[in-house]
């Protein structure tokens, strides 16, 4: 099974004033948009990716704008998965994958830090905080070889570099 993890392109940033003192970030947050510059790096990584993925793959989207507007720039049909909001775990991830058992790729747009932190428990069974860039996309491969099953990297690609 491959899961491509893709964190959404660069967004607007959140500013004080937008928050009164005391209020709930997280609904602004929801809402934020990407900037030009994040729109010209979803493109370039869209396009990338567009030229390596299969027609089945699955296309599963955080619901906050940001990763919505990234995901857009594939061109392809995508759920937006609740539990893929900003905060998400490591389990709702995998859970939302269908992890290591599904039968075709699935392609996660979420965030940092938990893109990261799904990275180095899959690559290397560590509980750390790995920095996924902006707009990046990790490329990961579950297969069973000689009777064990094992993750490897297939891919670390991010838009800066294309």
């Amino acid at each position: 099974m491959d899961l491509i993890l893709w964190r959404h392109a660069e967004a607007e940033m959140l500013r004080p004033e937008d928050v009164a003192a005391g209020a709930d970030p997280y609904p602004l947050d929801l809402e934020r948009a990407l900037t030009a510059k994040g729109e010209r790096q979803a493109q370039r990584m869209a396009e990338w990716i567009n030229r390596r993925i299969a027609a089945s793959t699955r296309v599963l989207v955080s619901p906050a704008r940001r990763t919505r507007q990234t995901a857009e720039a594939l061109g392809r049909p995508y759920k937006v998965v609740a539990s893929l909001a900003p905060g998400a775990t490591v389990e709702d991830v995998l859970q939302a994958a269908r992890w290591p058992d599904a039968s075709e790729p699935v392609l996660i747009v979420g965030h940092q830090p938990t893109l990261g932190l799904v990275a180095a428990h899959l690559l290397a069974g560590l509980d750390e905080h790995w920095s996924v860039k902006k707009g990046a996309v990790w490329w990961l491969r579950h297969r069973v070889r000689d009777g064990l099953a094992e993750v490897t990297l297939q891919a670390v690609q991010a838009p800066d570099l294309l």
